[in-house]
Order: C-alpha cells, then structure tokens, then sequence
C-alpha cells in the first residue's frame, strides 16, 4: 500500500493541509502512522475515506451527516453506508424541490412588482393607491383545461404563495406517486401515464390549480387506447421546473 505525506495527500485529494487538520482533529480523517519526527503519513485508505467525504460534500451533506457516513464507513460494509447515504440524498431531493418551488413562487411575485411597478404612477406623494405600496392584483378565476393549446408566451413563474407550495407539492406527488410511467412525447412534452383506476376528477382539479398559478405550464389529460395520460409542456426555459415537479422521461 502507498503512503503519502500530507502535502502528496492534499494534491491527490483536493483537500487543503488545514482542511486535513481539521478533519483529523474532528475525528473524520486520521493519519495511518507518524514518523519519527512527527508527520502524519496518509495511506490509500485514507485517499478513498476522503473521496467519501468529498462526494457526501458535493451533494450537500453537512459535516455532521458526513461524520454520520463515516461512522457506519468504519464498519467496513458498503450495504448500511449506501442505505443510509441513499436515506440522506433522498431527503435532499425534497428540499431541494420544496427550493425550486419556492424560488419560483418569489420570481413569480417580483414578475408581477415588475409589471405593477411599471405602470403610470399616481399624480402626488406615494399612498395607498400607488403601485410602491399596493399589491398587484392576482387572478382568482381558475383556467380552463386547454388540450393542445399554449398561452402565450407567460413568464416562467409561479403566483402561489410560497406558504401554499408545500401543499401543492403533497398533492402532486401523491397524484404522480401512482403514475405507471413517464415518456416523452414527439412534440416535447412529457407523457405521465396512469392506471385506470386513477381519480381524473383529482387530476383535473389539481390541473387547473396548477395552471392557474403557474401559466407557463400547458396540461393535456387524455384518455385513448393508450390509457390515462397526463401531458405536461413548458417553454424551454421551463424543463428543470418540469422534470423536477412531475419527474425524468424513461
């Protein structure tokens, strides 16, 4: 087995002589041996725990999860590190769509400021009727179902509150949760098809909230000798919102 000392370890690693100390100080990284003098000489074990830590790293994991990994890692079995690491970055996920969704609810918001804020100005000081300091108005009338049909060209953002997206969220996926399979149509959009046992009248009325928040977004549900679909279509800049929301084509 190779050794290395901390400065050869540093380079192959990407880790800092410091983030080294720290980490050994911490307990996450020790060095294999000391020589007589006292430097710390690292081995391949040690290269492969830190391409650990740095991958945990990536996908967002806090040092205290990492120590976590760490932990189950020196019991030197791959099956309970990678059903917990599976556990963490499962978890992520949601956070990190529950993120996109919210990021959208505000660019929606600040979409609106904008349009309101462009506007003819009131004639006299700031108040009550003047576009610094009301809201902007927001539709409260659903949108039809519009099978085939596009909006013209609507902002990418979303109108619902960032309180409300949590919610939305819950109900979309326990909608998606019992999708059969996810493709992508010739036109771009994405076909998610369903048993037939499937609740339309759910699915419709989760559609139209859906669009009428979220305007981008053009939804077709169909019903032919294929089954029960739903089609999602979004302009271009939209396809991380649709892959992140209803899922990847398969």
């Amino acid at each position: 087995m190779s050794t290395y000392t901390i400065g050869e370890i540093a380079e192959r690693s990407g880790f800092t002589a410091s983030a080294l100390r720290y980490y050994e100080g911490i307990g996450l990284v020790s060095p294999a041996t000391r020589t007589d003098a006292g430097y710390r000489i690292y081995d391949d074990d040690t290269l492969a725990r830190l391409a650990f830590i740095d991958r945990a790293k990536q996908l967002g994991c806090s040092l205290e999860e990492i120590t976590d990994l760490v932990g189950i890692w020196d019991g030197e079995r791959c099956g309970p590190v990678q059903r917990r690491f599976h556990e963490l970055v499962t978890t992520k996920i949601a956070d990190a769509q529950r993120q996109i969704a919210e990021l959208t609810a505000f660019t929606g918001q600040l979409h609106s400021a904008a349009t309101h804020l462009s506007g003819q100005p009131v004639d006299g000081p700031c108040g009550d009727g003047c576009a610094c300091v009301a809201a902007p108005p927001y539709a409260s009338e659903p949108v039809p179902i519009a099978v085939g049909v596009k909006p013209d060209d609507p902002p990418i953002a979303c109108t619902l509150d960032a309180g409300s997206m949590p919610g939305r969220l819950r109900d979309w996926k326990a909608i998606l949760d019992q999708a059969t399979s996810r493709t992508a149509a010739p036109d771009g959009a994405l076909r998610v098809e369903f048993d037939d046992d499937i609740a339309l009248a759910e699915l419709a009325a989760l559609v139209t909230a859906e669009q009428n928040c979220c305007a981008f977004f053009s939804f077709a549900i169909t019903v032919d000798t294929r089954g029960i679909a739903l089609e999602v279509r979004a302009p271009d800049g939209a396809t991380d919102i649709v892959t992140s929301m209803f899922g990847q084509p398969v």
